[in-house]
């Protein structure tokens, strides 16, 4: 399977229409194994659903032959993005609870950080409880990559805080995030961090 290293370096959500690109040429490039190219036409689906396309992303995602189970947590990600994206988050939920379930199973650690942090997208009313979840998650592990999730989540849930009223516990997050900015995120989290701190 694919390192989430590599899909990172073909990644700019600032231009999905350049990702999809760079997804579509390294779909079709042979010396990427079955499986391999399996996960890049999900990424490629993601690309394609972020520029509004969702019927043509949706096709795409039904191509997909999800035989190894990390392809099938992808598949069930950028299935639930699609719907919450189309504006059917409440369909988009039991797609992300099975992606964590999964990626937590196959322990796809950054797969399941990333279904729990997209859970606390769609259900907003609990998006305080799926947002901790993924905190505590990150927490335990290993890879920088992953861990480099807690600089987010802090900021996520400082703004689930202040949007509350809850602005102490807010400041406190959001100083949280930027701390972790400074160790192991990258600058544009540092910049948000400290946006969000005098924001507060």
């Amino acid at each position: 399977m694919l390192e989430q290293t590599t899909l990172d370096q073909l990644w700019d959500f600032a231009d999905p229409v350049l990702s999809e690109a760079r997804f579509r040429a390294a779909a079709a490039d042979e010396s990427y194994d079955a499986d391999e190219r399996a996960e890049l036409t999900a990424q490629l689906g993601r690309a394609i659903g972020l520029q509004g396309r969702h019927e043509e992303a949706d096709a795409l995602l039904d191509s997909i032959d999800p035989d190894e189970p990390t392809v099938s947590v992808r598949v069930l990600l950028e299935r639930g993005r699609l719907l919450n994206s189309s504006g059917h988050p409440a369909m988009a939920v039991p797609l992300f609870e099975q992606a964590a379930e999964l990626a937590d199973h196959l322990s796809e650690e950054f797969l399941a950080v990333d279904a729990l942090h997209m859970l606390a997208i769609a259900d907003p009313a609990h998006a305080e409880a799926w947002t901790r979840s993924a905190l505590e998650y990150a927490s335990t592990v290993h890879d920088e990559r992953t861990k480099r999730w807690i600089v987010a989540l802090h900021n996520n849930l400082g703004w689930t805080l202040h949007e509350a009223g809850r602005c102490t516990e807010a400041m406190v997050e959001f100083q949280l995030a930027e701390q972790w900015a400074e160790r192991i995120g990258t600058p544009r989290q540092q910049e948000l961090a400290r946006e969000a701190i005098k924001a507060c």
